[in-house]
């Protein structure tokens, strides 16, 4: 993965609007699984090549306090050799003052040579540390935004779980109501009405035989009693 790729990734990764997509997702839920495990992935892939960005940069941090470090030995080889070119020079020795005066030219070259070296290198070590510090950025704000997505999954979860539960009691309320329990006890109730008065007509129906009865023995009597009078006329 390319330097651009992965900073193009991490930036518009690092923009999404969670919200807004579970807005439009038929099933947010499945949605953030499926984001979690491309955040988590990308996050991977990011730290590799910020990791390998950040030792490419440090390594040429590490050339350029080289190439620094080498300019200024080489300044003072120089000055080194002009102070003992100037000593034997002033003791009468011009040819070993000239040798070290050519030993001081060539540590100049070099201290030059070194100095290009390290300020050739200072715009590549400032764009490279540029990128750095904004794919270090975005890997923060991509690992925040993971952060995030889990504890939105986690709300998510819980609410379903709890939707899950309040559908089924009122579910289970509604069998309730179709089993009402007084319901029942009215209709035990109507049945026993319905036996009591039955009851109550075969009371009734059977004092009414009975009075018929007496009735008939009062009938009898009346008869028994007209019969005994008359006999008694005749007589």
């Amino acid at each position: 993965m390319t330097k651009q790729t992965i900073f193009s990734r991490v930036a518009t990764l690092a923009k999404a609007n969670i919200n807004a997509l579970l807005d439009s997702a038929e099933d947010p839920q499945k949605m953030l699984d499926q984001l979690i495990r491309d955040y988590t992935n990308n996050i991977r892939e990011a730290e590799e090549a910020v990791s390998a960005t950040i030792g490419n940069l440090r390594m040429l941090e590490q050339d350029h306090k080289e190439d620094v470090d080498a300019a200024a030995e080489w300044g003072g080889k120089a000055l080194a050799a002009s102070k003992k070119a100037d000593e034997l020079r002033g003791g009468g020795n011009t040819a070993e003052g000239d040798k070290f005066d050519n030993l001081a030219k060539v540590a100049l070259q070099r201290q030059l040579a070194a100095e290009k070296e390290a300020k050739g290198a200072e715009p590549t070590i400032a764009a490279q540390t540029e990128v750095v510090d904004k794919l270090k950025s975005g890997l923060d704000q991509m690992k925040t935004k993971l952060v995030e997505l889990q504890s939105k999954r986690d709300q998510l979860v819980a609410r379903a779980k709890t939707a899950q539960a309040q559908n089924q009691m009122m579910d289970a309320a509604k069998n309730i109501n179709v089993l009402d329990p007084t319901s029942e006890l009215s209709r035990f109730e109507d049945k026993v009405r319905r036996e009591e008065a039955k009851a109550m007509g075969k009371q009734e129906l059977a004092a009414s035989s009975l009075d018929a009865q007496f009735e008939q023995l009062d009938a009898l009597g009346d008869s028994a009693e007209i019969e005994a009078r008359l006999a008694a006329l005749k007589k």
